[in-house]
């Protein structure tokens, strides 16, 4: 007998949502109010046209992969990070593959000194926006004077007609050290747990999405702070071996990109979402193929070398059964 039709069909129950560090998508026009000069073809990263539409390219073709050994689709949903305005991201999906898919994205210039921002691009045939604002991260240096950081993108939407609140996050980074800039992401925890306590005013149990790149694991003091009011599951925890991360600093895996689920997507009702499974996507054509980084991102710089890449971090994505 051929089961085949059988296989598509449960195929085609599972979705993709996935988050992504696009590692400095610049332009290559240069903003007097950020520090964006080194990406400018005069900068000191030499930024041209031709490695931009290259950087592009490639990183759409990325997209329009993960998951795609599941889902037979590209992802319904992509958080994203590291990209400069909202022109980058409307070159990113004007590029196949993704140009053939109905996406649309929400974008908000956020305060970060380098002009880098956080965005969400989704596929239009299965989610629909229905709120977004942009939720200012208020965090000081201990001398009073405010770190001008990545806002968190808010978007409140129905995926298959059921409401999600995704949270895309690009939380402070550790460039002063790991443990005298973990006040930060704490503060940025918080700052989305007030926000969820407002959320469940108006609605109950709502169903959320988490997603970004938190410059800490799993096991770290911020995410343990977002995970102690224990409505949310991290399916990213398990990932995270010696050998595996989406992304690697001196040798050592990291898993700063992450995405939580709440409790919610653990239920199987008819028009609801079912939490399938969670992954790294590292395949072999992002990852360097010889040298001492063999197997770590392929990134587009290192230090000021070009040598064409991707990103300095692998993609991360779940995917959920929609339940018929």
């Amino acid at each position: 007998m051929n089961f085949s039709f059988l296989k598509r069909k449960k195929v085609n129950n599972l979705y993709t949502i996935g988050f992504y560090n696009l590692e400095n998508l610049f332009d290559i026009y240069n903003n007097p109010n950020t520090l964006d000069d080194d990406f400018t073809p005069t900068g000191l990263k030499k930024w041209s046209i031709k490695r931009y539409n290259s950087k592009i390219n490639k990183l759409a073709r990325t997209i329009a992969e993960v998951g795609d050994e599941g889902s037979k689709r590209p992802p319904a949903i992509m958080g994203i990070a590291e990209v400069e305005n909202k022109e980058v991201i409307e070159d990113l999906i004007a590029v196949e593959p993704l140009k053939n898919f109905n996406y649309g994205y929400v974008h908000y210039d956020s305060p970060d000194e380098r002009g880098i921002d956080t965005g969400l691009i989704y596929n239009r045939d299965y989610f629909e926006v229905l709120h977004s604002e942009p939720i200012t991260l208020m965090i000081f240096e201990k001398d009073g004077v405010r770190d001008a950081t990545r806002d968190i993108l808010y978007v409140k939407g129905l995926l298959n007609k059921e409401e999600v609140h995704i949270f895309v996050n690009h939380w402070p980074s550790r460039r002063d050290g790991d443990k005298a800039s973990s006040f930060k992401r704490v503060q940025a925890a918080q700052t989305i747990v007030d926000f969820m306590e407002k959320i469940e005013k108006e609605i109950e149990k709502p169903n959320y999405i988490i997603m970004g790149d938190f410059n800490d694991g799993p096991n770290d003091e911020s995410i343990q702070h977002l995970m102690q009011s224990e409505k949310l599951y991290n399916p990213m925890k398990k990932l995270l071996t010696p050998n595996r991360g989406s992304a690697n600093y001196k040798k050592a895996w990291l898993l700063f990109d992450q995405i939580m689920v709440s409790h919610n997507f653990f239920n199987f009702q008819k028009g609801t979402h079912s939490f399938a499974h969670a992954n790294i996507f590292d395949e072999n054509f992002l990852t360097e193929f010889k040298g001492k980084f063999k197997g770590t991102p392929y990134r587009t710089y290192v230090g000021g070398k070009y040598i064409g890449g991707y990103s300095d971090h692998f993609p991360v994505y779940i995917q959920l059964k929609y339940n018929k």
